[in-house]
């Protein structure tokens, strides 16, 4: 991602090694600005207050995030203390679980002098993977807006509809949902994107902002505005991302993506959910049964974060006194509702079956 010129990833060490260093995204897209991390207590509130969002990057950092607690005591039981602050951060995105699983098994079979060592090296390692995953999304993803573009006439606009911010910010780098618009954007492909608002936290802003950094054409359009749209054929497919997907392909997503689907599903327009093969949750079948949907605070929901007129930023109530305000940070799109699932290895149908056939190497460490 390019900001003025310069690439960054959302996440990197800084020049001593000795922190981390993120764009806080809670001032985004208004003011651009690098935060430090030096403690894994930083890097769990970075992750539950949202400075940084979106399951793949929450899990690279959850990895740093151990890093960071190797620093100074390597031992067993501190160890273990990292894990368990950092688990409890977020509990909808599998990616969070799924890095520090994987962070905490080599870690413990490691002897605690080599901790710090590996334990930086193996966060560089998961987040050096996740910008290639998201590449791949990209290339394969790009292919179906290619498809679609061939279809309509010469020079026409493929019109994609997206939810919340499943891009560069919600990543290391490119994205998942916005790595194929990127790409096919950068093939020549006439595009543009239709980018949900995304209440209450507003990550339609976040979109905006990435897609302008590029040069891709967008509109910002109400959460309300997809299905109207829809009827009247101004969408040629939606593209979302996804926190959990079951192993039979439900998948859980920014609150509002349900409802998208629905729509998509009554006017044939294509929905097609992106995913890096972590976000995969081979131990669950269910979705609305089994995926723990987050509840923020009502706060998000009664505010709105944006400049006044005299250019300073601000938070800004909404509602009357006293209003209890419920949020709900995600919903389940049942499989059936999904045309297809853009992966690293390829597009696939939405269902176990499928699923396990792409990712059989995968699936048989949960058999």
């Amino acid at each position: 991602m390019n900001i003025n010129g310069k690439h960054y990833r959302t996440v990197w060490v800084s020049d001593n090694g000795e922190a981390v260093e993120i764009i806080d995204q809670t001032k985004l897209p208004f003011k651009f600005e690098v935060v430090a991390l030096t403690t894994v207590e930083m890097a769990a509130t970075a992750i539950k207050e949202m400075w940084v969002r979106g399951a793949p990057l929450i899990g690279v950092l959850a990895a740093y995030g151990m890093a960071l607690g190797m620093k100074t005591d390597t031992c067993d039981e501190n160890l273990q203390r990292c894990y368990s602050l950092l688990i409890k951060t977020r509990p909808t995105a599998i990616n969070l679980k799924w890095s520090l699983d994987r962070t905490l098994a080599i870690l413990q079979n490691t002897p605690p002098a080599e901790r710090r060592k590996i334990a930086w090296s193996l966060a560089a390692e998961i987040a050096d993977e996740d910008v290639g995953l998201c590449e791949k999304i990209g290339q394969n993803g790009a292919d179906i807006i290619r498809t679609i573009a061939q279809k309509k006439p010469a020079g026409s606009v493929v019109n994609i509809l997206t939810h919340c911010n499943a891009g560069w910010l919600a990543t290391v780098d490119w994205g998942t949902a916005l790595s194929p618009i990127y790409k096919a954007h950068e093939s020549g492909i006439n595009v543009h994107v239709w980018v949900d608002e995304t209440r209450p936290r507003n990550q339609g802003g976040l979109t905006a902002f990435e897609l302008g950094s590029h040069g891709v054409p967008h509109t910002l359009i109400a959460d309300n505005a997809g299905g109207h749209l829809m009827q009247h054929g101004e969408v040629d497919l939606c593209i979302v991302g996804t926190d959990r997907t079951t192993a039979t392909g439900d998948v859980c997503n920014k609150i509002g993506t349900y409802l998208k689907a629905l729509a998509a599903h009554d006017n044939n327009v294509p929905f097609y959910v992106a995913l890096p093969s972590p976000t995969i949750d081979w131990t669950i079948k269910d979705g609305l049964k089994e995926i723990p949907i987050e509840q923020r605070s009502g706060k998000e929901q009664s505010h709105v974060y944006g400049i006044n007129p005299q250019g300073e930023l601000s938070w800004v109530n909404t509602v009357p006194e006293g209003t209890r305000c419920g949020n709900y940070a995600f919903d389940v799109t049942p499989a059936r509702y999904i045309t297809g699932l853009i992966t690293e290895r390829g597009v696939c149908a939405a269902s176990e079956a499928a699923l396990a056939d792409m990712f059989a190497d995968l699936k048989s460490n949960f058999a």
